[in-house]
Protein backbone atom coordinates (compact mmCIF):
# COMPACT_ATOMS: atom_id res chain seq x y z
CA UNK A 1 0.00 0.00 0.00
CA UNK A 2 1.31 3.43 -0.93
CA UNK A 3 1.91 5.98 1.78
CA UNK A 4 -0.67 8.78 1.94
CA UNK A 5 0.26 11.55 -0.53
CA UNK A 6 3.96 10.65 -0.73
CA UNK A 7 6.41 12.09 -3.28
CA UNK A 8 4.87 9.87 -5.96
CA UNK A 9 1.29 10.84 -5.18
CA UNK A 10 -0.96 10.02 -8.18
CA UNK A 11 2.03 8.61 -10.10
CA UNK A 12 1.84 4.83 -10.62
CA UNK A 13 4.34 4.08 -13.40
CA UNK A 14 8.09 4.65 -13.63
CA UNK A 15 7.52 6.75 -16.74
CA UNK A 16 5.00 8.99 -14.99
CA UNK A 17 7.37 9.48 -12.05
CA UNK A 18 10.21 10.46 -14.37
CA UNK A 19 8.03 12.84 -16.38
CA UNK A 20 6.82 14.60 -13.26
CA UNK A 21 10.00 14.77 -11.19
CA UNK A 22 12.39 15.48 -14.07
CA UNK A 23 10.29 17.79 -16.23
CA UNK A 24 7.06 19.11 -14.69
CA UNK A 25 7.70 19.53 -10.99
CA UNK A 26 9.95 22.60 -11.06
CA UNK A 27 8.50 24.48 -14.01
CA UNK A 28 7.37 28.05 -13.17
CA UNK A 29 3.70 28.99 -12.96
CA UNK A 30 1.82 31.42 -15.18
CA UNK A 31 -1.56 31.97 -13.52
CA UNK A 32 -3.44 33.51 -16.43
CA UNK A 33 -6.89 33.52 -14.79
CA UNK A 34 -7.68 33.97 -11.10
CA UNK A 35 -9.82 36.03 -8.74
CA UNK A 36 -7.28 37.13 -6.14
CA UNK A 37 -7.27 40.71 -4.92
CA UNK A 38 -4.33 42.79 -6.24
CA UNK A 39 -4.67 45.13 -3.27
CA UNK A 40 -3.69 42.29 -0.94
CA UNK A 41 -0.58 41.67 -3.05
CA UNK A 42 0.35 45.35 -2.97
CA UNK A 43 -0.18 45.56 0.78
CA UNK A 44 1.68 42.24 1.23
CA UNK A 45 -1.02 41.02 3.56
CA UNK A 46 -0.14 38.81 6.48
CA UNK A 47 -3.04 36.59 7.53
CA UNK A 48 -3.94 36.28 11.20
CA UNK A 49 -4.95 32.63 10.96
CA UNK A 50 -5.58 29.72 8.59
CA UNK A 51 -9.34 30.35 8.49
CA UNK A 52 -8.75 33.71 6.81
CA UNK A 53 -6.68 31.97 4.11
CA UNK A 54 -8.85 28.92 3.64
CA UNK A 55 -12.46 29.86 4.31
CA UNK A 56 -12.69 33.53 3.47
CA UNK A 57 -14.65 33.57 0.19
CA UNK A 58 -13.98 29.94 -0.76
CA UNK A 59 -17.37 28.70 -1.92
CA UNK A 60 -15.87 25.30 -2.85
CA UNK A 61 -15.41 24.64 0.88
CA UNK A 62 -18.67 26.32 1.85
CA UNK A 63 -20.68 23.95 -0.36
CA UNK A 64 -19.17 20.91 1.31
CA UNK A 65 -19.72 22.27 4.80
CA UNK A 66 -23.39 22.75 3.94
CA UNK A 67 -23.49 19.20 2.57
CA UNK A 68 -22.20 18.09 5.96
CA UNK A 69 -25.09 19.82 7.71
CA UNK A 70 -22.96 22.60 9.19
CA UNK A 71 -24.95 25.60 10.41
CA UNK A 72 -24.45 28.67 8.20
CA UNK A 73 -23.12 30.66 11.15
CA UNK A 74 -19.96 28.50 10.99
CA UNK A 75 -19.61 29.14 7.25
CA UNK A 76 -20.42 32.78 6.50
CA UNK A 77 -21.59 33.84 9.95
CA UNK A 78 -19.91 35.78 12.75
CA UNK A 79 -18.68 32.98 15.01
CA UNK A 80 -14.95 32.85 15.76
CA UNK A 81 -12.43 31.78 13.15
CA UNK A 82 -11.37 28.90 15.39
CA UNK A 83 -14.93 27.56 15.44
CA UNK A 84 -15.18 27.84 11.66
CA UNK A 85 -11.90 25.98 11.23
CA UNK A 86 -13.10 23.19 13.52
CA UNK A 87 -16.24 22.69 11.42
CA UNK A 88 -14.19 22.66 8.23
CA UNK A 89 -11.83 20.05 9.71
CA UNK A 90 -14.79 17.88 10.69
CA UNK A 91 -16.08 18.20 7.14
CA UNK A 92 -12.75 17.56 5.40
CA UNK A 93 -12.26 14.17 7.03
CA UNK A 94 -15.41 12.98 5.24
CA UNK A 95 -14.34 14.17 1.78
CA UNK A 96 -12.86 10.91 0.53
CA UNK A 97 -12.53 11.10 -3.25
CA UNK A 98 -13.06 14.88 -3.31
CA UNK A 99 -10.32 17.15 -4.75
CA UNK A 100 -10.63 19.44 -1.74
CA UNK A 101 -9.11 16.66 0.34
CA UNK A 102 -6.09 16.55 -1.93
CA UNK A 103 -5.79 20.32 -2.39
CA UNK A 104 -6.03 20.99 1.35
CA UNK A 105 -3.36 18.45 2.24
CA UNK A 106 -1.05 19.58 -0.55
CA UNK A 107 -1.31 23.09 0.88
CA UNK A 108 -0.63 21.84 4.40
CA UNK A 109 2.45 19.98 3.16
CA UNK A 110 3.92 22.60 0.87
CA UNK A 111 3.30 25.76 2.88
CA UNK A 112 3.18 24.53 6.48
CA UNK A 113 5.28 21.34 6.46
CA UNK A 114 2.45 19.27 7.93
CA UNK A 115 2.75 15.56 7.11
CA UNK A 116 -0.33 14.30 8.94
CA UNK A 117 -3.95 14.64 7.96
CA UNK A 118 -6.55 17.12 9.08
CA UNK A 119 -9.63 15.90 10.95
CA UNK A 120 -11.79 17.01 13.80
CA UNK A 121 -9.34 15.39 16.20
CA UNK A 122 -6.20 17.00 14.74
CA UNK A 123 -7.78 20.41 14.18
CA UNK A 124 -6.17 22.02 17.24
CA UNK A 125 -2.71 20.78 16.27
CA UNK A 126 -3.08 22.01 12.68
CA UNK A 127 -4.61 25.31 13.77
CA UNK A 128 -1.63 26.08 16.03
CA UNK A 129 0.97 24.96 13.48
CA UNK A 130 -0.52 26.97 10.62
CA UNK A 131 -1.04 30.10 12.67
CA UNK A 132 2.52 29.99 13.98
CA UNK A 133 3.80 29.71 10.38
CA UNK A 134 1.49 32.48 9.18
CA UNK A 135 2.90 34.83 11.80
CA UNK A 136 6.34 34.60 10.18
CA UNK A 137 7.52 37.14 7.62
CA UNK A 138 8.10 34.52 4.93
CA UNK A 139 4.36 33.79 4.82
CA UNK A 140 3.13 37.16 3.66
CA UNK A 141 1.16 37.18 0.42
CA UNK A 142 4.13 38.19 -1.71
CA UNK A 143 6.37 35.54 -0.20
CA UNK A 144 3.72 32.85 -0.67
CA UNK A 145 3.57 33.81 -4.35
CA UNK A 146 7.37 33.78 -4.64
CA UNK A 147 7.84 30.40 -2.98
CA UNK A 148 5.12 28.96 -5.24
CA UNK A 149 7.27 29.64 -8.31
CA UNK A 150 4.78 32.08 -9.83
CA UNK A 151 6.08 34.37 -12.57
CA UNK A 152 2.89 36.14 -13.65
CA UNK A 153 -0.68 36.58 -12.44
CA UNK A 154 -3.72 37.83 -14.34
CA UNK A 155 -6.49 39.03 -12.05
CA UNK A 156 -10.13 39.61 -13.05
CA UNK A 157 -11.11 43.26 -13.44
CA UNK A 158 -14.15 45.27 -14.47
CA UNK A 159 -13.88 48.06 -17.08
CA UNK A 160 -14.64 50.67 -14.40
CA UNK A 161 -11.84 49.47 -12.08
CA UNK A 162 -9.07 51.99 -11.44
CA UNK A 163 -6.28 49.35 -11.63
CA UNK A 164 -4.58 51.39 -8.91
CA UNK A 165 -2.82 48.43 -7.34
CA UNK A 166 -1.69 46.96 -10.65
CA UNK A 167 0.08 50.23 -11.40
CA UNK A 168 1.64 50.36 -7.94
CA UNK A 169 2.89 46.78 -8.27
CA UNK A 170 4.32 47.45 -11.71
CA UNK A 171 6.33 50.35 -10.28
CA UNK A 172 7.57 48.34 -7.29
CA UNK A 173 11.01 46.98 -8.16
CA UNK A 174 11.13 44.90 -4.97
CA UNK A 175 8.49 42.49 -6.32
CA UNK A 176 9.42 40.78 -9.57
CA UNK A 177 6.18 38.82 -10.16
CA UNK A 178 4.09 40.55 -12.82
CA UNK A 179 0.47 41.20 -11.79
CA UNK A 180 -1.61 42.13 -14.82
CA UNK A 181 -5.30 42.99 -15.17
CA UNK A 182 -7.68 40.89 -17.25
CA UNK A 183 -10.68 42.57 -18.87
CA UNK A 184 -14.06 41.25 -17.61
CA UNK A 185 -16.89 43.38 -19.14
CA UNK A 186 -19.86 41.24 -18.07
CA UNK A 187 -21.58 44.14 -16.30
CA UNK A 188 -21.41 46.23 -19.47
CA UNK A 189 -23.05 43.42 -21.44
CA UNK A 190 -25.71 42.22 -19.00
CA UNK A 191 -28.37 44.81 -19.81
CA UNK A 192 -31.10 42.64 -18.26
CA UNK A 193 -29.72 43.25 -14.76
CA UNK A 194 -31.68 45.76 -12.65
CA UNK A 195 -28.48 47.67 -11.78
CA UNK A 196 -27.43 48.07 -15.43
CA UNK A 197 -28.25 51.79 -15.79
CA UNK A 198 -26.36 52.58 -12.58
CA UNK A 199 -23.38 50.72 -13.98
CA UNK A 200 -23.47 52.77 -17.19
CA UNK A 201 -23.17 55.94 -15.11
CA UNK A 202 -19.95 54.59 -13.57
CA UNK A 203 -18.66 53.70 -17.03
CA UNK A 204 -19.45 57.24 -18.22
CA UNK A 205 -17.50 58.72 -15.33
CA UNK A 206 -14.32 56.73 -15.87
CA UNK A 207 -14.36 56.89 -19.68
CA UNK A 208 -15.45 60.50 -20.13
CA UNK A 209 -17.97 59.33 -22.74
CA UNK A 210 -21.70 60.10 -22.52
CA UNK A 211 -23.44 56.78 -23.15
CA UNK A 212 -26.61 57.58 -25.04
CA UNK A 213 -26.36 55.00 -27.82
CA UNK A 214 -24.96 51.56 -28.51
CA UNK A 215 -22.13 53.18 -30.50
CA UNK A 216 -21.20 55.38 -27.55
CA UNK A 217 -21.24 52.35 -25.23
CA UNK A 218 -18.70 50.68 -27.48
CA UNK A 219 -16.66 53.88 -27.66
CA UNK A 220 -16.56 54.08 -23.85
CA UNK A 221 -15.45 50.46 -23.61
CA UNK A 222 -12.67 50.99 -26.16
CA UNK A 223 -11.44 53.99 -24.18
CA UNK A 224 -11.22 51.73 -21.15
CA UNK A 225 -9.51 49.00 -23.18
CA UNK A 226 -6.85 51.57 -24.04
CA UNK A 227 -6.42 52.27 -20.34
CA UNK A 228 -6.21 48.56 -19.47
CA UNK A 229 -3.66 48.03 -22.25
CA UNK A 230 -1.47 50.77 -20.79
CA UNK A 231 -1.36 48.76 -17.55
CA UNK A 232 -0.36 45.58 -19.40
CA UNK A 233 -3.70 43.91 -20.12
CA UNK A 234 -3.86 41.53 -23.09
CA UNK A 235 -6.45 39.04 -21.82
CA UNK A 236 -10.25 39.24 -21.70
CA UNK A 237 -12.71 37.00 -19.91
CA UNK A 238 -16.47 36.52 -20.28
CA UNK A 239 -19.07 34.57 -18.34
CA UNK A 240 -21.82 33.59 -20.76
CA UNK A 241 -25.06 31.99 -19.61
CA UNK A 242 -26.01 31.32 -23.21
CA UNK A 243 -24.32 31.53 -26.55
CA UNK A 244 -26.47 32.67 -29.46
CA UNK A 245 -25.54 33.69 -32.93
CA UNK A 246 -27.85 35.13 -35.54
CA UNK A 247 -27.20 38.21 -37.69
CA UNK A 248 -29.03 41.20 -36.20
CA UNK A 249 -29.25 44.56 -38.01
CA UNK A 250 -27.49 47.45 -36.30
CA UNK A 251 -30.68 49.49 -36.05
CA UNK A 252 -32.38 46.68 -34.16
CA UNK A 253 -29.51 46.51 -31.64
CA UNK A 254 -29.76 50.28 -31.21
CA UNK A 255 -33.52 50.01 -30.64
CA UNK A 256 -32.99 47.36 -27.96
CA UNK A 257 -30.37 49.52 -26.24
CA UNK A 258 -32.59 52.60 -26.36
CA UNK A 259 -35.44 50.58 -24.89
CA UNK A 260 -33.18 49.65 -21.96
CA UNK A 261 -31.93 53.21 -21.51
CA UNK A 262 -35.54 54.39 -21.25
CA UNK A 263 -36.16 51.95 -18.42
CA UNK A 264 -38.57 49.85 -20.44
CA UNK A 265 -38.50 46.09 -20.10
CA UNK A 266 -36.68 43.93 -22.60
CA UNK A 267 -37.49 40.39 -23.72
CA UNK A 268 -35.20 37.38 -23.49
CA UNK A 269 -34.82 37.52 -27.26
CA UNK A 270 -33.79 41.18 -27.01
CA UNK A 271 -31.21 40.24 -24.39
CA UNK A 272 -29.66 37.46 -26.47
CA UNK A 273 -29.55 39.57 -29.63
CA UNK A 274 -27.84 42.37 -27.76
CA UNK A 275 -25.31 40.07 -26.13
CA UNK A 276 -24.49 38.43 -29.44
CA UNK A 277 -23.86 41.82 -31.06
CA UNK A 278 -21.83 42.88 -28.01
CA UNK A 279 -19.62 39.79 -28.14
CA UNK A 280 -19.02 40.13 -31.88
CA UNK A 281 -18.02 43.76 -31.44
CA UNK A 282 -15.58 43.18 -28.59
CA UNK A 283 -14.24 40.02 -30.25
CA UNK A 284 -13.21 42.06 -33.28
CA UNK A 285 -11.58 44.60 -31.00
CA UNK A 286 -9.63 41.87 -29.18
CA UNK A 287 -8.36 40.60 -32.50
CA UNK A 288 -7.22 44.10 -33.47
CA UNK A 289 -5.33 44.40 -30.18
CA UNK A 290 -3.99 40.82 -30.18
CA UNK A 291 -5.82 40.10 -26.93
CA UNK A 292 -6.87 36.61 -25.88
CA UNK A 293 -10.64 36.05 -25.51
CA UNK A 294 -11.73 33.61 -22.80
CA UNK A 295 -15.33 32.35 -22.88
CA UNK A 296 -16.78 30.57 -19.85
CA UNK A 297 -20.23 29.04 -20.23
CA UNK A 298 -22.41 26.17 -19.04
CA UNK A 299 -23.16 27.56 -15.58
CA UNK A 300 -26.56 28.24 -14.02
CA UNK A 301 -25.90 30.74 -11.26
CA UNK A 302 -27.48 31.69 -7.93
CA UNK A 303 -30.02 28.87 -7.84
CA UNK A 304 -30.99 29.20 -4.18
CA UNK A 305 -32.90 32.50 -4.19
CA UNK A 306 -33.37 32.52 -0.43
CA UNK A 307 -29.62 32.24 0.16
CA UNK A 308 -28.87 34.69 -2.66
CA UNK A 309 -30.97 37.31 -0.91
CA UNK A 310 -29.14 36.61 2.34
CA UNK A 311 -25.57 36.20 1.07
CA UNK A 312 -25.36 37.57 -2.49
CA UNK A 313 -23.60 36.04 -5.52
CA UNK A 314 -20.55 33.71 -5.55
CA UNK A 315 -21.45 32.03 -2.30
CA UNK A 316 -21.75 28.43 -3.50
CA UNK A 317 -25.18 28.12 -5.11
CA UNK A 318 -24.27 27.60 -8.76
CA UNK A 319 -24.63 24.43 -10.83
CA UNK A 320 -23.95 22.94 -14.25
CA UNK A 321 -26.28 24.07 -17.03
CA UNK A 322 -27.33 21.31 -19.44
CA UNK A 323 -27.57 23.81 -22.29
CA UNK A 324 -24.96 22.70 -24.87
CA UNK A 325 -24.47 25.50 -27.40
CA UNK A 326 -22.05 23.76 -29.76
CA UNK A 327 -23.74 24.88 -32.99
CA UNK A 328 -24.19 28.45 -31.76
CA UNK A 329 -20.58 28.64 -30.56
CA UNK A 330 -19.33 27.40 -33.93
CA UNK A 331 -21.49 30.01 -35.69
CA UNK A 332 -20.23 32.75 -33.38
CA UNK A 333 -16.58 31.92 -34.03
CA UNK A 334 -17.29 31.56 -37.73
CA UNK A 335 -18.82 35.03 -37.88
CA UNK A 336 -15.54 36.46 -36.57
CA UNK A 337 -13.42 34.17 -38.72
CA UNK A 338 -15.30 35.06 -41.90
CA UNK A 339 -13.86 38.58 -41.84
CA UNK A 340 -10.52 37.41 -40.43
CA UNK A 341 -11.30 39.03 -37.07
CA UNK A 342 -11.28 35.98 -34.79
CA UNK A 343 -8.93 36.53 -31.85
CA UNK A 344 -7.04 33.86 -29.96
CA UNK A 345 -9.83 32.20 -28.01
CA UNK A 346 -10.10 29.79 -25.07
CA UNK A 347 -13.39 27.90 -24.59
CA UNK A 348 -14.42 26.58 -21.18
CA UNK A 349 -17.67 24.75 -20.51
CA UNK A 350 -18.79 23.82 -17.03
CA UNK A 351 -20.62 20.85 -18.54
CA UNK A 352 -18.18 17.96 -19.13
CA UNK A 353 -20.53 16.66 -21.83
CA UNK A 354 -19.25 19.55 -23.96
CA UNK A 355 -15.67 18.25 -24.09
CA UNK A 356 -16.10 16.51 -27.45
CA UNK A 357 -18.03 19.36 -29.06
CA UNK A 358 -15.38 21.87 -28.00
CA UNK A 359 -12.65 19.55 -29.26
CA UNK A 360 -14.24 19.50 -32.70
CA UNK A 361 -15.11 23.22 -32.75
CA UNK A 362 -11.56 24.36 -32.05
CA UNK A 363 -10.27 22.24 -34.93
CA UNK A 364 -12.37 24.27 -37.36
CA UNK A 365 -10.62 27.57 -36.64
CA UNK A 366 -6.90 26.86 -36.24
CA UNK A 367 -4.46 28.57 -38.59
CA UNK A 368 -0.80 29.23 -39.26
CA UNK A 369 -0.70 32.54 -37.37
CA UNK A 370 -0.69 31.08 -33.86
CA UNK A 371 -0.01 27.52 -32.73
CA UNK A 372 -3.21 26.32 -31.08
CA UNK A 373 -4.98 29.63 -31.73
CA UNK A 374 -8.31 28.26 -30.46
CA UNK A 375 -7.94 26.32 -27.20
CA UNK A 376 -10.09 24.18 -24.99
CA UNK A 377 -9.56 25.53 -21.50
CA UNK A 378 -8.56 23.30 -18.62
CA UNK A 379 -11.22 21.37 -16.70
CA UNK A 380 -13.11 24.15 -14.98
CA UNK A 381 -14.74 24.55 -11.54
CA UNK A 382 -16.91 21.46 -10.94
CA UNK A 383 -14.59 19.50 -13.29
CA UNK A 384 -11.44 20.59 -11.48
CA UNK A 385 -10.65 17.11 -10.13
CA UNK A 386 -8.74 14.00 -11.16
CA UNK A 387 -11.53 12.51 -13.28
CA UNK A 388 -12.50 15.85 -14.83
CA UNK A 389 -8.92 16.79 -15.72
CA UNK A 390 -8.18 13.34 -17.10
CA UNK A 391 -11.35 13.22 -19.18
CA UNK A 392 -10.72 16.71 -20.59
CA UNK A 393 -7.15 15.85 -21.61
CA UNK A 394 -8.15 12.49 -23.11
CA UNK A 395 -10.90 14.15 -25.13
CA UNK A 396 -8.52 16.88 -26.30
CA UNK A 397 -5.91 14.28 -27.24
CA UNK A 398 -8.48 12.23 -29.12
CA UNK A 399 -9.87 15.13 -31.13
CA UNK A 400 -7.09 17.70 -31.20
CA UNK A 401 -3.50 18.19 -30.09
CA UNK A 402 -2.83 17.78 -26.38
CA UNK A 403 0.82 18.75 -26.88
CA UNK A 404 -0.23 22.35 -27.67
CA UNK A 405 -2.56 22.62 -24.66
CA UNK A 406 -1.96 25.68 -22.46
CA UNK A 407 -2.65 23.74 -19.27
CA UNK A 408 -3.69 24.74 -15.79
CA UNK A 409 -4.91 27.92 -14.10
CA UNK A 410 -6.06 28.41 -10.51
CA UNK A 411 -9.37 30.30 -11.05
CA UNK A 412 -9.17 30.88 -7.30
CA UNK A 413 -9.48 33.54 -4.63
CA UNK A 414 -6.87 31.90 -2.38
CA UNK A 415 -3.15 32.59 -2.30
CA UNK A 416 -2.46 28.96 -1.38
CA UNK A 417 -4.14 27.57 -4.51
CA UNK A 418 -0.95 27.27 -6.54
CA UNK A 419 -0.65 23.65 -5.46
CA UNK A 420 -3.46 23.02 -7.95
CA UNK A 421 -0.79 23.34 -10.63
CA UNK A 422 1.12 20.53 -8.93
CA UNK A 423 -2.05 18.47 -8.75
CA UNK A 424 -2.72 19.04 -12.45
CA UNK A 425 0.87 18.27 -13.46
CA UNK A 426 0.86 14.99 -11.55
CA UNK A 427 -2.41 13.95 -13.23
CA UNK A 428 -1.07 14.98 -16.65
CA UNK A 429 2.17 13.04 -16.18
CA UNK A 430 0.26 9.98 -14.95
CA UNK A 431 -1.94 10.06 -18.05
CA UNK A 432 0.95 10.42 -20.49
CA UNK A 433 3.04 7.94 -18.54
CA UNK A 434 0.35 5.28 -18.83
CA UNK A 435 0.17 5.78 -22.59
CA UNK A 436 3.94 5.25 -22.82
CA UNK A 437 3.89 2.34 -20.39
CA UNK A 438 1.14 0.70 -22.46
CA UNK A 439 3.08 1.05 -25.69
CA UNK A 440 0.76 3.71 -27.11
CA UNK A 441 3.57 6.25 -27.42
CA UNK A 442 7.34 5.64 -27.60
CA UNK A 443 9.61 6.09 -24.58
CA UNK A 444 11.23 9.05 -26.33
CA UNK A 445 12.18 11.34 -23.47
CA UNK A 446 13.50 14.10 -25.72
CA UNK A 447 10.01 14.56 -27.19
CA UNK A 448 8.20 13.76 -23.95
CA UNK A 449 10.16 16.48 -22.17
CA UNK A 450 8.98 19.03 -24.75
CA UNK A 451 5.38 17.90 -24.37
CA UNK A 452 5.35 17.92 -20.56
CA UNK A 453 7.21 21.22 -20.18
CA UNK A 454 5.02 22.71 -22.89
CA UNK A 455 1.75 21.87 -21.18
CA UNK A 456 3.15 22.89 -17.79
CA UNK A 457 4.54 26.28 -18.82
CA UNK A 458 6.09 26.87 -22.24
CA UNK A 459 2.85 26.77 -24.26
CA UNK A 460 1.31 29.47 -22.06
CA UNK A 461 4.24 31.81 -22.57
CA UNK A 462 4.13 31.32 -26.33
CA UNK A 463 0.35 31.60 -26.59
CA UNK A 464 -0.17 34.73 -24.49
CA UNK A 465 3.12 36.35 -25.55
CA UNK A 466 3.72 37.48 -21.98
Amino acid sequence: MKKFMDEDFLLTTDVAKKLYHNYAENMPIIDYHCHINPQEIWEDRKFDNITQVWLGGDHYKWRQMRSNGIDEKYITGDVSDREKFQKWAETLEKLIGNPLYHWSHLELKRYFGYEGYLSGETAEEVWNLCNEKLSQDDMTVRNIIRKSGVELICTTDDPVDSLEYHKKLAADESFDVRVLPAWRPDKAMNLEKPEYLDYLKKLEEVSGITIDSYASLMKALKVRMDYFAEVGCSVSDHALEYVMYAPVPADEIEAIFQKRLSGAGITKEDELKFKTAFMLEVGKEYNRRNWVMQLHYGCKRDNNVLRYRQLGPDTGYDCINNYAPSAQMADFLNALSETDELPKTILYSLNPNDNASIGTIIGCFQNEKTVGRIQQGSAWWFNDHKTGMTDQMISLANLGMLSNFIGMLTDSRSFLSYTRHEYFRRIMCELIGKWVDNGEYPEDYKTLEKIVKGISYNNVVQYFEF
